[in-house]
């Protein structure tokens, strides 16, 4: 398992081939109460850095970003249906779908945790 972070504060769990996609503590906090989340289809193949879907909150609402090509095999239901685990549980029940990748050496481009923590401290 290895779990990368975007600049645009999606968190990527990878796990064989499979990952799972969420956003993170910083973008959940920025974001507020979060009220609606509109996720890909299942069977979607998505680009890397294409949008994949949009979380609303009372404040704002904002893209997610695909954090690496491939394609969608499942989105979370409970999430659709209880948008606020996004914020009770981001980087657990909160998760928004998963896809199989396409090409995993695009990971290499992603940020550790160290890296992220420093980059949303100043961001």
């Amino acid at each position: 398992m290895s779990l990368k972070y975007t600049p645009d504060h999606e968190w990527i769990l990878v796990e064989g081939d499979i990952a799972t996609v969420g956003i993170t503590h910083h973008a959940q906090d920025a974001l507020g109460d979060v009220v609606f989340v509109d996720l890909p289809e299942v069977g979607a193949s998505i680009d890397a850095k294409a949008v994949a879907g949009v979380v609303e909150s009372v404040k704002a609402a904002a893209d997610v970003y695909m954090p690496v090509s491939g394609t969608v095999t499942e989105v979370n239901e409970a999430l659709r249906a209880d948008p606020a685990l996004a914020n009770s549980d981001p980087l657990g029940a909160g998760w928004f779908f998963k896809v199989q990748l396409s090409n995993p050496a695009e990971l290499d481009g992603l940020m550790d945790k160290t890296s992220y923590d420093s980059f949303a401290a100043n961001n």
